[in-house]
């Protein structure tokens, strides 16, 4: 027989082994990217819209924490916010991080 004929077959049985592989490996990539776009890349997209909400505070804002305290923002600092909760004007200080929403709808024009 024909060693040429022997090395082009036994490159075409190699190459259907590769590819039988690949055809195995493609439901786990395929999950894999359906995982990113239903649940990462959302996640992501929420936690920088909390984030730009948390930078744009402003005095005067009613805020809830993640704590479930209701109040209003007196002073902003770098990463503390001074609010003040219920009737008797109570004033706590708390962590930026710790706010959960912004009650106070801002026109940004």
């Amino acid at each position: 027989m024909n060693p040429v004929a022997l090395m082009t077959g036994a490159a075409a049985t190699e190459s259907a082994g590769v590819l039988s592989i690949l055809i195995s490996m493609a439901p786990l990539v395929l999950v894999i990217v359906l995982m990113y776009f239903i649940l990462i890349r959302p996640q992501k997209k929420k936690e920088k819209e909390v984030a730009k909400m948390r930078n744009n505070l402003q005095v005067g804002d009613e805020i809830v924490t993640a704590g479930g305290i209701v109040g209003r923002v007196v002073s902003l600092r770098e990463d503390t916010l001074l609010i003040e909760t219920g009737s008797n004007n109570t004033k706590i200080r708390i962590k930026r991080w710790a706010v959960s929403s912004c009650e106070t709808i801002h026109d940004d024009v």
